[in-house]
């Protein structure tokens, strides 16, 4: 079987471990986001791909759910000795072998897709991961503080500002230009299920569709296309999913994120196309995995269905999953 799925950080990653729990012959694809990409003392550090890979190559801090486990910050302190920040990112020692071979190899001329199978043949993480697009994309964050409106980093506003100051606006900076890398749109139109994880639909999924050809593979794969909502009982299960979705109009709420993504079941309706355009189906999927809080969640164009959805350990992550295959009718 071959498995596509659309990526971001922590929550796709341990839902991957159920993905390889329940299919352990499949070929997966993972398309992992890179809009939460940052350039730090000159070393390019992409925390979705790495968390995603540490944690499938089993070398991810299981009680963090980012960064080494091991880790030790050595020179995080002697760069704040030296007064030089920023203090708020968490660049660990260990970790930073990583972005290092990143940066030389890239400053070389090596495309990112091919950067990061090298850095993978070192952990093995079992699945084929992707970025979205080997050229910079980078989320930034419109907001208004002491300083007037001025937009920062989206790191900057997720760890530094911790979310607190409301976002006027979300902006994958360069992603209208972009172009998919090599293997993304050939993985969406060639699966036999596409997931999206209980990601981040904002600033994860949401920027991986941004990159243009994405948002269309998914709609016109021939693949039945489920997602696992993030948030349960009308709260995100992991970090402030909730300040990205106010940002945008969207409730917090499992029905309001699966309208967001919009339903593209066999029989939903089309929007017409334009200037010659083939119609484009309304919607991306054709089923929606809530928790049983959420049951009587209404996606139109999408089966609902329900099951306890907190990613307690691998064998209730595998249950998930298993869910969302059978959601897919695969």
């Amino acid at each position: 079987m071959r498995v596509t799925a659309l990526a971001g950080g922590i929550g796709a990653a341990r839902f991957l471990r159920g993905v390889r729990a329940a299919l352990p012959d499949a070929d997966v694809t993972v398309i992992g986001n890179t809009g939460d990409d940052i350039t730090l003392h000159g070393l390019r550090i992409c925390p979705d791909l790495d968390t995603v890979m540490y944690t499938l190559g089993g070398g991810i801090s299981a009680e963090r759910g980012w960064g080494r486990e091991g880790e030790t910050f050595v020179v995080a302190e002697e760069l704040a000795a030296y007064g030089v920040g920023p203090s708020w990112f968490g660049l660990g020692d260990r970790d930073l072998a990583t972005h290092l071979v990143r940066t030389q190899m890239l400053d070389a001329g090596h495309p990112l897709s091919d950067v990061t199978q090298a850095i993978c043949d070192r952990w093995q993480p079992g699945v084929r991961l992707l970025p979205m697009t080997n050229e910079r994309v980078e989320t930034h964050v419109v907001i208004n503080d002491e300083g007037g409106q001025r937009a920062v980093h989206f790191q900057e506003w997720w760890l530094r500002l911790r979310a607190a100051v409301p976002a006027q606006a979300i902006v994958p900076l360069r992603a209208e230009s972009a172009t998919p890398a090599p293997g993304v749109l050939d993985a969406i139109g060639e699966a036999d299920v596409v997931l999206f994880p209980p990601s981040n639909p904002v600033v994860s999924i949401g920027t991986i569709l941004a990159i243009p050809g994405v948002r269309d593979a998914v709609a016109r794969t021939p693949a039945p296309v489920v997602g696992v909502s993030p948030i349960i009982g009308g709260a995100a299960v992991r970090g402030m999913a909730d300040a990205c979705l106010t940002a945008i109009g969207v409730e917090t709420s499992a029905q309001a994120v699966g309208v967001h993504y919009g339903g593209r079941g066999r029989g939903a309706s089309s929007s017409p196309g334009t200037d010659g355009e083939q119609a484009r189906p309304a919607g991306l999927l054709d089923g929606w995995l809530v928790d049983t809080v959420d049951a009587a969640a209404v996606v139109p164009g999408a089966v609902v269905a329900s099951r306890p959805l907190l990613m307690t350990d691998l064998p209730a992550t595998e249950a998930i999953v298993r869910a969302a295959l059978e959601l897919a009718g695969v």
